[in-house]
């Protein structure tokens, strides 16, 4: 597990991120804590941002990873524009 996530953070902190099985857990727990991620921190939990490519589901074509991590991260094809969510 990279150190830059545990700068600023509690020891309790430290142990809810290492038992989060997902990166989506620690974004989860980062905003229910109230926790601010640094750029550093954010990298090391997302692996960077905006940066994932998938295929669309409606036409096949490529879909770039849009949003951030509050709010919560989706898909917009560069296609034909479908914005849609992958669980």
């Amino acid at each position: 597990m990279k150190e830059e996530l545990f700068k600023g953070l509690t020891e309790e902190q430290i142990a809810k991120v290492k038992a989060c099985k997902s990166q989506e857990e620690m974004l989860a727990l980062a905003k229910e804590q109230g926790i601010e991620l640094t750029d550093e921190q954010l990298a090391a939990v997302s692996g960077g941002c905006g940066t994932e490519i998938i295929e669309c589901p409606k036409c096949h074509g490529e879909a770039k990873r849009v949003g951030n991590a509050w709010e919560g991260y989706g898909y917009e094809c560069t296609k034909c524009g479908n914005m849609f969510a992958r669980y």
